[in-house]
């Protein structure tokens, strides 16, 4: 298959968000999300794309058994920093420009799609998930670390008034609302391994989060 895509934009300019996230990373790792990044990630083996990679976050931790990486990320500032992390890899990886609604890759040609922190921020979850069941191949498999929405009405209710507000601005496009399971589900995926936590652990309307596995369900 021809992957080459024309009149798709591949950056989103997000440049207070560009400057931010790397220190918000620092932060929760300090607050001990290195672990779940961890976890995310074991057992990862052959060909995986990771969609939203800010700054190369998750990089360190991909195990040897990765024999390609292809990391997509829209933000430049913050690709220009995956970029160099990319460069100090113990696993072969390639950081592009691109966005999850349109990835750079064949039909059914890698192992994994990762998505950390980032289904939240997408302008069109569907498509990005339609995207992820192209490039999977019929044995592979998504997996998951995002906030998510609040498991009570008044807390679900705060998070709507956010997004409705000021928070996306803020925040790269993020909606701190989203039903990133629900959203799993509809795409068609099945979900075999789902944890759900709360970071930081008192319950706050960024609180709420998953980390998962999903594999794809029969093609209509």
């Amino acid at each position: 298959m021809n992957t080459t895509k024309t009149n798709v934009k591949t950056s989103r300019r997000r440049p207070l968000f560009g400057r931010m996230y790397p220190k918000m990373a620092s932060a929760m790792a300090e607050g001990g999300m290195t672990e779940r990044r961890e976890s995310l990630l074991a057992g990862l083996t052959g060909e995986v794309i990771e969609v939203g990679a800010g700054h190369g976050v998750n990089f360190a931790h991909y195990p040897a058994e990765v024999t390609r990486l292809v990391a997509v990320e829209p933000e430049p500032r913050l690709r220009a920093q995956a970029q160099a992390a990319a460069a100090k890899a113990a696993i072969p990886m390639e950081v592009v420009p691109g966005v999850g609604e349109h990835l750079p890759l064949a039909d059914h040609s890698v192992d994994a799609v990762v998505y950390c922190m980032v289904l939240c921020s997408l302008p069109d979850v569907g498509a990005a998930l339609a995207e992820a069941r192209r490039v999977l191949k019929p044995d592979g498999q998504i997996r998951f670390l995002e906030h998510v929405r609040a498991d009570t009405a008044g807390l679900a209710r705060v998070q709507d008034v956010l997004d409705a507000t000021i928070w996306p601005r803020l925040v790269g496009g993020c909606h701190v609302g989203r039903d990133a399971e629900a959203a799993i589900r509809r795409a068609g995926f099945h979900i075999h391994r789902l944890d759900r936590f709360l970071f930081p652990p008192s319950r706050t309307p960024v609180s709420f989060h998953i980390l998962g596995t999903a594999v794809r369900g029969g093609d209509e």
